[in-house]
């Protein structure tokens, strides 16, 4: 599973879904700059990139098998819950599909701190 080594294996499914949560808080961000009631999302685009940008560090620490990476995974399991609530706020079909991947992967971070 890993892509040069298997020893991240053990890590790869926390890794696979901190990628998809970046990558969905990306969207949801350039989807809500759009939005007409963009000044009322300050809060959940701020939250946005700040989860991506943590999703991301998480997924270089687990594949560096980095000393901290199960903190990091706790931190950003609190991130990617905190998130997944704002996203819940806005009725828009990105925020929510935003909401459910942000919820998973703080799943998973949760699982491997």
């Amino acid at each position: 599973m890993g892509i040069v080594t298997t020893n991240t294996d053990k890590y790869q499914m926390c890794i696979d879904e901190c990628s998809k949560c970046a990558q969905a808080c990306y969207e949801c961000f350039k989807a809500c700059l759009n939005e007409a009631d963009v000044a009322e999302r300050k809060n959940c685009i701020s939250t946005l990139i700040e989860c991506a940008q943590m999703c991301q560090m998480s997924v270089a620490h687990m594949s560096m098998e980095a000393k901290h990476a199960k903190e990091h995974c706790k931190l950003c399991a609190t991130i990617c819950d905190m998130c997944s609530k704002e996203c819940e706020m806005f009725k828009d079909e990105h925020c929510q599909k935003c909401a459910q991947v942000c919820k998973k992967c703080a799943e998973e971070c949760n699982k491997m701190s």
